[in-house]
């Protein structure tokens, strides 16, 4: 997978997170509009950080954006399971992005990884 399809995957998961606050019942839980704009924000942050990560001016830039990017995928995922458990929307409805941000996290995992080793570049 290359940079920029990885940074669409990243969008596409931010759009999904939107879809699903979208489809959560924040007018009958009010903790369901907390949980429904924490998830906005680190779900869509996440592909907003890639293309700023791309543009590091320095290696040690580029791994610092990928640990802010890594954060905000860790914090999306702790929300969907929230969402999960909760019952908001039916579990087919959350799944799915539970399991990609996990993959996302994988990847990025990797990555830093391989970065914070000396004399290594990124995939």
């Amino acid at each position: 997978m290359n940079a920029d399809d990885l940074e669409l995957r990243l969008v596409k998961f931010g759009v999904r997170c939107t879809m699903l606050c979208r489809a959560l019942p924040i007018e009958e839980y009010y903790d369901a509009k907390h949980v429904a704009n924490q998830l906005l924000r680190s779900g869509t942050h996440a592909g907003f950080h890639y293309p700023e990560a791309r543009s590091a001016e320095s290696r040690r830039d580029f791994l610092h954006k990928l640990k802010v990017l890594l954060k905000e995928l860790r914090e999306a995922r702790a929300e969907l399971r929230y969402v999960y458990h909760m019952n908001y929307v039916a579990p087919h409805r959350v799944t799915p992005l539970l399991k990609e941000a996990s993959e996302l996290i994988a990847i990025f995992m990797a990555t830093t990884k391989k970065l914070s080793r000396p004399n290594e570049q990124a995939a």
